[in-house]
């Protein structure tokens, strides 16, 4: 988005209209740390508290209430008059660098991408896959896609995915032949599909249940790096997998897949694009998180 010049001010209506530092930071495309800070130096400037704030909500005081209903009709003139002077100034061109997890792209990105070319051809694209983290700015990338527990701190991150379960996932025939698992244990006497990890090892299967968790390891049948192979495989009746229900759920509804286990299953925060907040945002970047908005986020 255009800023105002009125940064500060953007921030408490973003606060306000989300409920939360961080629901703030991803609709303005700042850290939440940048957003804490920024209502900070404003009440200690105006001398008054705006929020009432606790480890799970903000709200506004009295007197929060009464700025905030004066600011937000001034700042939507502003904003207006804003995108009236830019509404001529061009479309995004350059070359946009992205650094992504491997297995992503046939899910969504390749479509998101390819849209997002079709509507600014002057922007061209380049996408690496890579298992390991890396700094994205040391290694000239515009901006990366992660899951959200791996993306740092200093980075913003704009949701393209809602939460995401693992599911323990096989045929309907595997698990006729071999029996349904009734306990994570029981999971132990299965043939596994695991995933093999950059740093070489399998992935454990993490279920989770009301304060009890495990950290499995499935004996592997096959073991691949690779997400669709392992899809794949467990399609292909050879075991069972513990696998992203985001890649599986056409399966699942029409009956070629099963899940059993599910309320091991535990959600967790999904992808994110992210990239520096503290870096001048190129506008191909600025284009491509307007649209991840604008199609909303994708179920998990």
């Amino acid at each position: 988005m255009h800023r105002s010049g009125l940064t500060e001010l953007e921030v408490v209506m973003a606060v306000v209209r989300r409920g939360s530092f961080r629901g703030a930071a991803q609709e303005l495309g700042m850290s939440a740390t940048a957003v804490s800070n920024a209502i900070a130096g404003l009440e200690s400037r105006l001398d008054i508290r705006l929020f009432n704030r606790t480890t799970r909500s903000v709200a506004l005081t009295d007197a929060g209430k009464r700025y905030a209903a004066r600011i937000g009709p001034a700042l939507q003139e502003i904003r207006l008059a804003s995108e009236e002077i830019h509404s001529d100034t061009g479309e995004p061109a350059g070359t946009l660098r992205l650094n992504v997890p491997n297995n992503i792209g046939t899910l969504f990105l390749d479509q998101l991408l390819i849209d997002f070319m079709i509507r600014y051809p002057k922007m061209r694209v380049e996408t690496v896959s890579e298992a390991k983290m890396i700094d994205i700015v040391a290694e000239g990338y515009d901006a990366g896609i992660r899951l959200e527990e791996s993306v740092p701190q200093d980075m913003i991150a704009v949701p393209l995915t809602g939460e995401i379960r693992q599911l323990v996932t096989a045929t309907p025939g595997y698990f006729a032949q071999h029996g349904i698992p009734e306990t994570p244990d029981d999971l132990l006497q299965h043939q596994g599909i695991g995933m093999r990890m950059a740093h070489g090892g399998i992935y454990r299967w993490e279920l989770a249940r009301r304060g009890e968790t495990y950290a499995l390891a499935v004996p592997p049948r096959f073991a691949t790096s690779d997400l669709f192979a392992s899809i794949r495989a467990v399609k292909a009746g050879l075991g069972v997998g513990f696998l992203p229900e985001l890649y599986i759920r056409e399966e699942l509804e029409s009956g070629e897949l099963v899940s059993v286990l599910n309320d091991w299953a535990q959600p967790f925060a999904g992808l994110r694009l992210y990239y520096p907040g503290h870096r001048h945002v190129p506008p191909g970047l600025r284009a491509l998180v307007a649209m991840i908005r604008e199609r909303g986020i994708i179920p998990g």
